[in-house]
């Protein structure tokens, strides 16, 4: 006789461009699917929808907040009766955590995507932040998903989490495409190509990576991948600093693994990282990675001289740009595979749904 199958719905905003979205939809799709019935609750809109998801059954609530969908997702859940909800970032964790008591038969486990303390010091609270109802709630949740040791830490320390409610999960690497050519003996008569990816918010530092880069007296291109709020800021710094000509920019691209391997550098100035995605695929491309010693995942990706450099001043970073190091794309491809593969990843999440459902 069959084993019934665990019944899943993955919650999660949106699915427009992040790294959230990506990882929660890439999952959804790739657990077994004879294990699991699987399903994608979207709290937006279809319209607004980058990530190609198949095999996986979607459903959107078209609302435009995640509070203003609290009764479609009662009313979801009812309907559906999962074993399992799992959802990803914080707010949305929040709001599970507060409906978890009226579904006592399901488990529902919150996968976080940054360092919320940190992330506080950061900049103004967002309008669910301003209620006390909507503080420390996360020990409601039956198992919490830290993608870093460091997150894990930090929900031990300032949210009250039991340390035997957490897991560390790493993200995978959802894709193995173009390797870096290794063109070392022609860079001499080329500009060095430089490229960071991510959302265009403070917490990125862009801006401190563009002070850095007009310190160089060699020539460069800097791609900057991604939209956001500081946009506008970020290109005006430029335009002061002289380096409006050397500069590209794609608001959004699905071709991440061609434009890192046509680059010579990633550059990342976060001032923190739940598990930065794109250094990860950075280092899958073959192309090295300066970072600064942020709170988060990349000390768990970059292994110094190896793929890259973790550095803690702005000065060290432009000494390391400056150095003229040569670089094994397949080396620094191979540091990362095995650690982060799909199958390793996704067998971790597996393992974990089991073991709660029993």
């Amino acid at each position: 006789m069959n084993k019934e199958k665990i019944k899943i719905v993955f919650v999660i905003p949106s699915l427009v461009a992040g790294g959230a979205e990506r990882v929660i939809s890439f999952v959804s799709q790739h657990i077994s699917k004879d294990k699991f019935e699987v399903r994608l609750l979207v709290i937006g809109f279809k319209k607004d929808t980058v990530y190609t998801v198949e095999n996986v059954q979607v459903d959107y609530l078209n609302q435009e907040r995640v509070l203003y969908a609290i009764p479609k997702i009662i009313q979801y859940f009812t309907r559906y009766k999962p074993n399992i909800v799992v959802s990803s970032i914080s707010h949305l964790n929040t709001v599970m955590a507060l409906v978890s008591p009226y579904f006592r038969n399901v488990k529902f486990v919150g996968r976080e995507s940054t360092i919320l303390n940190q992330r506080k010091d950061k900049g103004k609270k967002r309008f669910w932040q301003r209620f006390s109802i909507f503080k420390n709630q996360h020990h409601k949740l039956d198992r919490i998903i830290c993608q870093s040791s460091d997150m894990a830490q930090d929900l031990i320390n300032n949210s009250q989490v039991p340390a035997n409610k957490i897991v560390i999960i790493n993200n995978p690497i959802s894709k193995i495409g173009n390797l870096k050519k290794n063109l070392e003996a022609e860079r001499d008569n080329t500009p060095s190509k430089y490229i960071t990816i991510g959302r265009l918010t403070q917490v990125k530092g862009h801006l401190r990576l563009l002070e850095i880069l007009s310190q160089l007296d060699d020539d460069f291109i800097y791609t900057i991948v991604g939209d956001g709020e500081l946009k506008d800021q970020i290109f005006q710094k430029a335009t002061d600093l002289g380096l409006q000509d050397k500069i590209t920019h794609i608001p959004y691209t699905d071709k991440t693994d061609q434009i890192l391997a046509s680059n010579d550098m990633y550059l990342q100035g976060s001032y923190i990282e739940g598990f930065p995605n794109a250094t990860l695929e950075s280092c899958v491309a073959g192309v090295p990675v300066i970072a600064f010693n942020a709170p988060g995942g990349t000390k768990e990706i970059i292994e110094n001289n190896i793929n890259g450099f973790i550095v803690d001043s702005s000065k060290d970073f432009l000494k390391c740009l400056q150095a003229k190091n040569t670089w094994n794309p397949e080396q620094i491809r191979s540091s990362v595979v095995e650690k982060f593969s799909t199958d390793k990843i996704i067998k971790q999440y597996e393992d974990l749904f089991i073991e709660i459902n029993n």
